[in-house]
């Protein structure tokens, strides 16, 4: 997928693992659309020679046949592989407040792991998509998020 950075780079490649089962959802427009937290890890040792671990959360967007195919594939604790960019989105809330969040609209996700033993052949690895298959949202999808 081609954008027109005009010199600038807004590229997110993270590794971990889902926090929840994947729950796709649809847009009005009928465009498939689903939302992930993945939750990667950092582990070092302080002064005093302690195991210290810092998680941190990030919310996943995924649109169209990438996201019916991990929606299929892949479950709570499934170690992926994203690949995206950042978007702030914001909103109001009843009261008039206004909130922000930002997210990984993915490019490319791949399943780190099969999906276990006893699993068919045909069933244990998820089908490649397309470029086409991650194509950004148009105005009427992306406004509309069903989340």
């Amino acid at each position: 997928m081609a954008y027109d950075s005009k010199g600038t780079l807004n590229k997110v490649m993270i590794i971990g693992r889902l926090g929840a089962d994947p729950e796709l959802k649809y847009t009005p427009a009928g465009a498939a659309v689903m939302t992930l937290s993945v939750a990667t890890n950092t582990s070092w040792k302080d002064t005093d020679g302690n195991q210290q671990e810092q998680t941190e959360w990030h919310r996943v967007v995924v649109w169209r046949k990438l996201a019916e195919i991990m929606a299929q594939y892949a479950k709570k604790g499934t170690k992926v592989y994203v690949e995206g960019r950042l978007r702030t989105r914001s909103w109001d809330d009843k009261n008039g407040s206004k909130h922000y969040t930002t997210e990984i609209y993915a490019d490319n996700m791949q399943l780190l792991e099969s999906r276990g033993a006893g699993t068919p052949a045909d069933e244990a690895e998820p089908p490649i998509p397309s470029e086409t298959d991650f194509a950004e949202p148009t105005a009427n999808e992306g406004d509309d998020l069903p989340f």
